[in-house]
């Protein structure tokens, strides 16, 4: 199976999954054989253009979330890392660690934890990411089951639209969360 026929049936599963969807309903919706569906879910076959427009209309998706490569579920870039350019005038340095997409919504927090329990946070609205920098302190992070441990200075990016948490693992912990919301 090539690449982007991997990519296009764990981006249909994924969607079809998020939309609540049976394989028949999406189908139906899309107005494509449930075996098409089936097949391409299952990496087979070679869809065309309009049968995929069709289904990311059933899904209430953009064309292009069923056919981008995928990206990492959480990225982190830890203090330090990541692409830094320089200032010629002053000591200081800007690395990237996000652009906005097109029409997406930030909101910004700065928040303080402190060791105890995890604040256990419920799925946002579909579509949400969540990007955090840590401040001070340590913090154990990101969608339940795939936490990271991070360090001041350390940034994360996940989905906010599933089950996530955060949890400080040393006094005075802050951090910056910035929830994006397509």
């Amino acid at each position: 199976m090539s690449e982007p026929l991997t990519w296009i049936a764990a981006s249909l599963r994924r969607e079809r999954a998020r939309a609540g969807l049976s394989l028949s309903e999406l189908a139906k919706r899309a107005g494509i054989a449930k075996s098409t569906l089936s097949q391409l879910e299952t990496g087979g076959g070679n869809p065309s253009v309009e049968t995929l427009w069709a289904l990311g209309v059933a899904l209430g998706v953009p064309f292009s979330a069923l056919v981008e490569p995928p990206t990492p579920a959480v990225q982190v870039i830890r203090a330090g890392e990541g692409p830094t350019v320089a200032s010629e005038r002053a000591d200081y340095g800007a690395t990237l660690l996000s652009a906005s997409p097109p029409g997406a919504r930030r909101d910004i927090y700065h928040l303080r934890a402190e060791p105890g329990s995890a604040r256990e946070s419920e799925p946002h609205i579909p579509g949400s990411v969540e990007h955090l920098i840590v401040s001070t302190g340590r913090l154990k992070a990101g969608p339940s089951g795939e936490e990271v441990e991070l360090e001041p200075g350390d940034y994360m990016s996940y989905r906010g639209d599933v089950p996530h948490s955060y949890e400080a693992l040393a006094p005075g912990t802050t951090f910056v969360l910035v929830m994006q919301h397509v």
